[in-house]
């Protein structure tokens, strides 16, 4: 992961200069009024994790970020209808994420509290953060650095569209509705994951044990729906989402390959981690889940 880490940050650069486009001034404006907000939300994200010690800072923000982004792209553009739809998406799709991430208990009138992510404790009490430093050190340049970085460049498709004089076509009506099936199709795998999970741990809470429930719960993990079709169909969908969100630059002329798809492949590289890191977790509760992984795939 660390080296497809490395060789997508290069192509980016390269793509640039080799294939633009080239950001205009008003494009560049835009790009630094968006790195300051990049900027203060790592610095809160890190002060916060370190004094609180919950880590789930950025992922509370994680799908407020692409929101204020794109329309403050759709603002500084003008407003023209390409800039506009891709705002609309991408509103819909954080709000989508936010409520998801909202019942499971994240968000609270003291902001810095909420329930964090396991997944955090479990690379917390991993060998190579013993020493506090270490975790510090991680949760500046990762947590706080990288995934706001990261947020801010699957936006770079509706940076890239501001300077298009483009019509709205043909291809960005594919792109508005693979984004929006991919939105759905996250929705209802998150659904079923809730029902299951939700029934599961009511049978849990109410004395019985995990191999006394019935089929599918005894397993503890869910595997219907797209569940049984996919290991990971939120997973597969959310990457679906931003790959959709970069057509609307080739909608705008940028070309088939362009810079601004450095949002969408640093994307895939990250939930390329974490979700051997989920699957390991799961593989170390579950019994059932080696073969689970066996007979369904990862992502399609």
């Amino acid at each position: 992961m660390a080296t497809l880490l490395l060789l997508s940050i290069i192509v980016c650069p390269i793509l640039y200069f080799t294939v633009g486009p080239e950001l205009d001034a008003t494009q560049l404006e835009t790009l630094k009024i968006l790195g300051v907000i990049a900027a203060c939300s790592a610095a809160f994200c890190f002060i916060v994790g370190e004094l609180t010690g919950n880590n789930s800072q950025m992922d509370k923000l994680w799908s407020l970020l692409p929101i204020a982004y794109n329309w403050v792209i759709a603002a500084k553009g003008g407003m023209n209808v390409r800039l506009v739809v891709m705002a609309v998406l991408a509103t819909l799709w954080g709000i989508r994420l936010t409520f998801n991430f909202a019942r499971k208990g994240a968000y609270k009138l003291k902001f810095w509290e909420g329930v964090e992510d396991y997944r955090w404790a479990v690379v917390r009490s991993g060998p190579a953060f013993r020493k506090r430093w270490a975790w510090a050190a991680f949760d500046l340049g990762f947590i706080s650095i990288y995934q706001n970085a990261l947020v801010l460049m699957t936006t770079f498709p509706a940076l890239v569209a501001m300077s298009s004089d483009a019509p709205f076509g043909w291809i960005d009506c594919l792109a508005a509705a693979l984004m929006l099936g991919f939105i759905i199709w996250e929705t209802v795998a998150d659904e079923q994951q809730w029902a299951f999970q939700t029934k599961k741990w009511a049978m849990i809470n109410e004395g019985k044990k995990l191999e006394e429930l019935p089929a599918p719960y005894n397993k503890g993990f869910n595997t219907t729906g797209l569940w049984s079709r996919s290991r990971h169909p939120n997973y597969f969908a959310e990457q679906g989402t931003w790959v959709a969100f970069y057509i609307f630059s080739i909608g705008a002329g940028a070309g088939i390959i362009n810079w601004s798809i450095i949002g969408a492949l640093l994307l895939i590289v990250l939930f390329q981690g974490s979700s051997s890191l989920a699957e390991e977790i799961s593989g170390s509760k579950y019994p059932e889940y080696a073969e689970y992984c066996q007979e369904v795939r990862r992502f399609i």
